[in-house]
C-alpha cells in the first residue's frame, strides 16, 4: 500500500481541538448517504487529470522496471561479447583469406612457369632429335655404319641403340654426344612434367582453400552484421528500460513523499484531537471527583476514588477482520531507493466485499479518498487506558458507517477493497495513539 502520487484536491484544513466530523478528509464528506466510492473516485480523478488505467504496487512496478533493465544490460553484455568474438573471427578469416589468395596467386604463377618450362622442354626435345638426326645423316654421308642409330631415331630407345650398335670409334663419339643430349633433354622434360603435376595439385589446393576462406568470410560478415543489429536493438531497448526505471523510481519517491505528507498531516490533526480528548476526559473526571466530594460531604464520609471514563471492554481492540495477516507493521529497507520506509499498519488478507467491523466502540470522524490509501474511514475511540486511540481502515470498496455516527464494537462499518495503491483486496488497518501511528498489534 502506497501513494500513487495522485493526491486529491484538498480543502484548507487547520488544526482543531474538537472532534467535529470530517476535518481529516481531503474532500468534505458529510452526506447522509454518500455516493458510491467508485463514482466519487472517478469525480476526483477528473479534478486532478487523467490517471493510470490500472493501479499497481509502486514497488513492484519499480522492481519490475529495474529487473527488466538489469536483464537488458546483461543481455547486451552477452551480445557485445559475441559481436566482438565474431568480429575477431571475421578479422582472422579475412587474414586467412588474404594468405590463401597469396598462396593461390603463387601456385598459379608456379603452374604457369611449369607449363612454360614443359613447353620449352618439349621444344628442346624436338631440337635435340633434329640435331641427332643431322649427326646421323652426316656420319652416313661419311660412310660410317650408323644404320642402327638411324633406326633408333625412328623409335628405339637411345640407350639400346648406343649399346646395340657396333660402330667405328670415330663415329661412336658423334653418336654418344647426340644420344647424351637427347637423354638429358628427355630427363629434364620428365622433371618439368612432374613439377607441372605438383603445381597443378598445389593450385587446386590453393583454390579450394581460397574458396573456403571466402565462404567463411561471407558467413562471418553476415553474422557480424546480425550481431551488430542485435546489439543496437538491445542497446535501444536498454535505454528505453533505463528511462522507464528512472521514471518509476522518481514516481516511487514522489509517492512515498506523498504518503509521508498525508501521514504527517493526519498526525498533526490527531495529536490536537488527542489533547482535546484527554483534556475533556480530565475535565469530566474532575467534575465527577467534585461531585463525589460534595456527595461525601453531605453523607459525612470520605470521598471514594473516581475511575476514568468507562472504557469499552478490557482496554483492547478487536480484530477488524478475523483472518490472516499478509504484511505486518514495521520499517522496511527499500532495495532501490535505499531508504528505510515505514509500513504504517497491519494488512489483513481478505476478498473484496468482506465486511469490516469496528475494533471498538467510537465515533466515525472522517472518511475520504486518498491516492495512496484509497477509501479511508476513521473511528475515534476516545481515551483508552490513558491514551487517545483512533483506528483507520484503508482501501475500502465502500462504506457502511456515516461520518458522525456512533458505532459499537464489532459493528460492520465498511467492506474490503483495493482502492488507492493496492496490489489486491486487503484491509490496511492503522492505529493512532495520541496522534502517532503505532503498531496495531500492541492493541489487538
Amino acid at each position: 500500500m502506497r501513494s500513487q502520487g495522485r493526491q486529491t484536491v484538498v480543502a484548507a484544513c487547520c488544526l482543531v481541538l474538537s472532534l467535529s466530523a470530517g476535518v481529516l478528509a481531503a474532500v468534505p464528506s458529510a452526506q447522509a448517504d454518500p455516493p458510491d466510492p467508485a463514482q466519487k473516485k472517478k469525480e476526483l480523478d477528473t479534478q486532478i487529470g487523467k490517471s493510470k488505467a490500472e493501479l499497481a504496487e509502486a514497488a513492484d512496478q519499480l522492481g519490475s522496471a529495474v529487473a527488466a533493465y538489469t536483464d537488458a544490460d546483461a543481455k547486451l553484455k552477452v551480445v557485445e561479447v559475441r559481436y566482438a568474438a565474431a568480429q575477431g573471427r571475421l578479422a582472422a578469416a579475412k587474414a586467412a583469406d588474404a594468405v590463401a589468395a597469396g598462396k593461390l596467386a603463387a601456385a598459379e604463377r608456379s603452374l604457369r612457369d611449369a607449363v612454360s618450362e614443359v613447353e620449352a622442354g618439349q621444344q628442346q626435345i624436338v631440337e635435340k632429335r633434329a640435331a641427332a638426326g643431322r649427326a646421323v645423316r652426316s656420319a652416313y654421308q661419311q660412310q660410317n655404319s650408323l644404320v642402327g642409330l638411324s633406326i633408333a631415331l625412328q623409335g628405339a630407345a637411345p640407350s639400346d641403340v648406343a649399346t646395340g650398335l657396333q660402330v667405328q670409334r670415330n663415329v661412336f663419339g658423334i653418336q654418344s654426344n647426340a644420344i647424351t643430349n637427347l637423354n638429358n633433354a628427355q630427363a629434364q622434360l620428365a622433371s618439368k612434367q612432374a613439377k607441372l603435376t605438383a603445381a597443378e595439385q598445389s593450385a587446386a589446393a590453393a583454390r579450394a582453400e581460397a574458396a573456403r576462406t571466402v565462404k567463411q568470410v561471407t558467413e562471418l560478415t553476415k553474422q557480424v552484421a546480425a550481431d551488430k543489429a542485435e546489439a543496437q536493438a538491445v542497446t535501444t531497448q536498454k535505454q528505453i528500460l533505463y528511462k522507464r526505471a528512472e521514471r518509476e523510481k522518481i514516481s516511487e519517491q514522489t509517492e512515498y513523499n506523498s504518503l509521508l505528507a498525508e501521514r504527517n498531516r493526519v498526525e498533526q490533526i490527531l495529536i490536537a484531537r488527542a489533547r482535546a480528548e484527554k483534556a475533556a476526559a480530565a475535565r469530566r473526571k474532575a467534575a465527577r471527583e467534585k461531585a463525589e466530594r460534595d456527595k461525601a460531604r453531605r453523607e459525612g464520609r470520605p470521598p471514594r476514588p473516581v475511575p476514568n471514563d468507562p472504557g469499552d471492554g478490557d482496554g483492547r481492540l478487536s480484530k477488524p477482520i478475523d483472518t490472516y495477516i499478509t504484511s505486518p507493521f514495521g520499517m522496511r529497507f527499500h532495495p532501490i531507493l535505499h531508504v528505510w520506509k515505514l509500513h504504517d499498519g497491519t494488512d489483513f488478507g481478505a476478498g473484496c466485499g468482506t465486511p469490516i467491523r469496528a475494533a471498538a466502540s467510537g465515533r466515525v470522524t472522517d472518511k475520504y479518498y486518498n491516492g495512496g490509501y484509497g477509501n479511508r474511514l476513521f473511528v475515534s475511540h476516545g481515551v483508552i487506558d490513558g491514551s487517545s486511540i483512533t483506528t483507520v481502515y484503508n482501501h475500502l470498496s465502500r462504506y457502511k458507517a456515516r461520518v458522525g455516527e456512533h458505532v459499537t464494537r464489532g459493528e460492520i462499518i465498511g467492506y474490503v477493497g483495493t482502492t488507492g495503491y493496492s496490489t489486491g483486496c486487503h484491509l490496511h488497518f492503522m492505529v493512532y495513539q495520541d496522534g502517532h501511528v503505532v503498531n496495531p498489534m500492541k492493541w489487538l
